[in-house]
């Protein structure tokens, strides 16, 4: 019981059980090789590849793949190592790599192989992750925009749109913006979402590639890339690190509510990109197709809502009023584009049904430390400088 566990302060499931080193070995190992292929593919500098040989392939994909994965290392060691320190059975990180796709790699995770029972020493372990990754996000931004190189770097991707990209900075001094871009290229554009904090370290130097060709760049690209998985993790619902210092600092009460409420929020923004893209229409034509849409958000809306509020009839239907509400609002001030991301259904889904809503209570509830109330606050303008609402898109 409580009073059994203030006193106690080993583990509570037996020995510390063996990692297989050689397994997260393994596991680093290949996420390393799948997030640098992933950084050659995306730099996309075909014309210097073409002229220069392997070595500057070699290159750009190693530079990503040692900016993304020291910031994944450094942020999973901070829970592992704060973990260790408070006698908590854990894991090492176990990488996960996504070879031939996207960016290279899910991320990593840690298994916490017993109950956290103080609520201290899960603000602490919650919390270090991303203050620890945080500041290697910081240090490879800060690298990648020291080390920026001029806009005729954009020649080496090749093409007739980035001769007119560069040339278009010569003359003016700026770049062409989104839409101009978009209808000039005749293609489809990979943008990434500006941040607060990114956007106010990119003044810093003087002058700064597009959004939209941010992934040009490895060193750039992977801190990019640091801040979003930050943010991720800071999300305040379950047991993510947000849920962690947000359960640990306000109790499970309020930890309840803004775990609800950010469910709502991404669920609506998930919706609204969804029923806004032509390229989710399940290749209807005409309003068919946009009306079965609307019906397939309308049930994953249902199905959400249903595991967010246990069931509860009343409260399910309360909080399909209010996401469709918002939806309809910001369809009607014209915010789709502004205010909707499909990947926000999907982390819906996954608070839903994987992370859950609710974090589990801890043995001992103890109020924090000012050092660690003023952590949570940092922690927090952390989340809110990292944050994009439509992080990763096709324009």
């Amino acid at each position: 019981d409580a009073s059994v566990l203030t006193e106690y302060d080993g583990p509570l499931l037996g020995p510390e059980p063996r990692d297989r080193v050689g397994l997260h070995v393994l596991l680093f190992v290949a996420t390393f090789a799948s997030c640098a292929f992933a950084g050659y593919a995306l730099a996309g500098r075909a014309a210097v590849y073409e002229a220069f040989g392997w070595w500057p392939a070699v290159a750009d994909g190693l530079r990503y793949a040692a900016g993304l994965l020291g910031f994944l290392t450094v942020h999973e060691f901070g829970h592992y190592f704060l973990a260790k320190r408070h006698r908590v059975s854990t894991s090492l990180p176990y990488y996960i790599p996504l070879p031939l796709l996207g960016i290279g790699t899910l991320g990593a995770v840690i298994r916490i192989r017993e109950p956290i029972r103080r609520t201290r020493a899960l603000f602490d372990i919650g919390a270090a992750g991303p203050l620890a990754g945080f500041v290697v996000a910081l240090g490879v931004l800060g690298f990648a925009l020291a080390t920026l190189p001029d806009p005729t770097y954009l020649l080496g991707a090749g093409g007739p749109a980035h001769a007119e990209i560069v040339q278009r900075f010569a003359e003016t001094g700026a770049f062409p913006s989104l839409d101009e871009a978009a209808a000039d290229g005749g293609g489809q554009l990979l943008v990434f979402g500006q941040t607060p904090l990114f956007w106010l370290l990119s003044q810093t130097t003087g002058w700064m590639p597009p959004m939209y060709e941010v992934y040009h760049y490895p060193w750039l690209l992977a801190g990019w890339l640091a801040l979003f998985f930050t943010a991720l993790n800071l999300l305040p619902a379950g047991q993510l690190d947000g849920g962690h210092i947000l359960y640990a600092a306000l109790g499970p009460r309020v930890h309840a509510v803004v775990a609800r409420v950010t469910a709502l929020l991404l669920l609506a923004s998930g919706t609204l990109g969804f029923v806004h893209d032509p390229s989710l229409a399940f290749t209807f034509a005409g309003e068919w197709g946009h009306a079965l849409t609307w019906l397939v958000a309308a049930a994953l809306q249902v199905a959400v809502l249903r595991r967010v509020f246990d069931g509860d009839l009343r409260l399910v239907t309360t909080g399909l009023f209010v996401v469709t509400a918002l939806v309809i609002a910001a369809t009607w001030a014209g915010l789709a584009g502004v205010l909707g991301w499909t990947g926000w259904l999907v982390w819906a889904l996954l608070i839903a049904f994987v992370i859950r809503v609710d974090h589990p209570p801890t043995y001992i509830e103890e109020p924090l430390t000012p050092m660690r109330k003023a952590l949570a606050v940092v922690s927090l303008l952390i989340f809110l400088s990292c944050f994009s609402i439509r992080p990763i898109y096709f324009a």
